[in-house]
């Protein structure tokens, strides 16, 4: 079977070589019929998670701009094109994940989707704000992740936020009064359900960048303090929101960009 990409045609077995070439991904895409991480031991991952929740999304976003921060292979900046994005935009740290990504819009077809090296700490120096925002599997790895959600709502987000932690804890959610007396307080602080981070000071799956555990109530209650309003939770880690018409308690991000994104 022939398989045509932008730049030449490929033929199966020069893909599985140019899939293994790129490896190990942690994206398991098809292109043509060749799996990219067939093993994955999420199983189908993100595509079989992508299922339980895509349907919280707008199917149709044609003229609509998408910023994939974290963007890995580039799973969700592709199926928000196949929904009529008209502007996507992947960003990742890691320039491996980032050649896996073009690699795959080419063989898909995906010619403007764009993908740049950066981080969530670069959205200022973006320069434009996007319609759709996905932060998917991203604050867990940051050691200052409340400042991430300050910096997307301050400087990248114009509508909706997709978000996603690795989650863990009780599935309870506390409700917490406007305010507390001191020590009425500190006894809240104790109940199942509170909004609480699990801090990793050492490693987790002998990733050294996984920092932070939130429980569900935590990941509700960050969103909204960074100036978002939930529109729905399909799942106790998967969150859609939107900008809120009110401003954030904090008056905004303390840090207004690191650099440029190129």
């Amino acid at each position: 079977m022939m398989l045509t990409t932008a730049a030449r045609p490929l033929d199966r077995a020069e893909l599985e070589r140019r899939v293994k070439e790129l490896g190990p991904w942690f994206h398991d895409l098809d292109l043509h019929g060749v799996r990219t991480a067939p093993d994955h031991f999420l199983f189908d991952y993100p595509g079989g998670k992508f299922r339980r929740f895509e349907h919280i999304l707008p199917a149709d976003l044609t003229g609509k701009s998408v910023l994939d921060i974290g963007c890995n292979a580039g799973f969700y900046s592709f199926e928000m094109k196949r929904r009529g994005a008209s502007r996507v935009l992947g960003i990742d740290h890691d320039q491996r994940y980032l050649d896996q990504a073009r690699f795959a819009a080419e063989v898909l077809g995906f010619d403007d989707v764009e993908f740049r090296l950066g981080e969530v700490w670069d959205v200022a120096a973006l320069g434009e704000r996007f319609d759709l925002v996905i932060f998917m599997g991203v604050l867990y790895h940051l050691r200052h992740p409340l400042l991430a959600l300050d910096l997307i709502r301050e400087h990248a987000a114009s509508d909706l936020l997709l978000y996603q932690s690795l989650t863990a804890g009780t599935k309870a959610v506390v409700e917490p009064e406007a305010d507390y007396d001191f020590f009425e307080g500190v006894q809240a602080l104790e109940q199942d359900g509170w909004p609480l981070m699990y801090f990793v000071e050492k490693r987790l799956a002998g990733d050294p960048t996984n920092w932070w555990v939130p429980n569900s109530a935590c990941n509700g209650a960050m969103i909204r303090s960074a100036g978002f309003d939930i529109v729905e939770q399909p799942t106790d880690d998967v969150f859609l929101a939107r900008v809120s018409v009110e401003r954030p308690r904090h008056g905004g991000a303390v840090y207004p960009s690191k650099g440029s994104a190129t």
